[in-house]
């Protein structure tokens, strides 16, 4: 039988994807992650460029630390007291990825592609960025091209 068509037999297993949506699952996280990836640093800052409360942005960034997304960095302006910044680890920076496939999505499906507000470039090139699956043997790979096979949780 066909791994996926055998899935209730594993799906109790280990899920990356669900392992994933409990790191970032949340719209605030997400949200609070495309800050950081554009450079936010300041929980003043992500509050209001998140529209979520303090309480809410206050939760979600130590939730997001605990997970390694995030490291949070002492700073002082001068006369004032210690404050705390934000910025994305090397397994945060990971989820750029995630963070663009969510945007080009967004933008032609949600928004479409006329009210798309921003688009990422290469900064070496100029060049539109756009995400594509690609094999390990450098083919582009369309959706039903995908063939899920056991990885090492499940003996594979």
């Amino acid at each position: 039988m066909d791994l996926v068509e055998d899935r209730d037999s594993w799906l109790g297993a280990a899920c990356s994807i669900s392992a994933a949506l409990d790191v970032v699952g949340t719209r605030s996280s997400f949200l609070l992650l495309r800050e950081a990836s554009f450079g936010t640093t300041r929980f003043d800052d992500f509050v209001r460029r998140v529209g979520v409360s303090e309480p809410v942005a206050a939760a979600r960034l130590k939730e997001l630390v605990g997970a390694g997304v995030l490291e949070r960095r002492p700073y002082r302006e001068e006369g004032a007291r210690t404050r705390y910044e934000y910025a994305l680890t090397t397994k945060g920076r990971d989820l750029v990825l995630v963070l663009t496939a969510m945007r080009e999505w967004g933008d032609t499906w949600a928004v479409g592609p006329e009210r798309a507000t921003i688009g990422v470039e290469h900064e070496g090139c100029g060049a539109a960025v756009h995400l594509r699956l690609r094999c390990a043997a450098g083919h582009d790979v369309e959706p039903d091209e995908l063939h899920v096979v056991r990885g090492p949780g499940l003996g594979g």
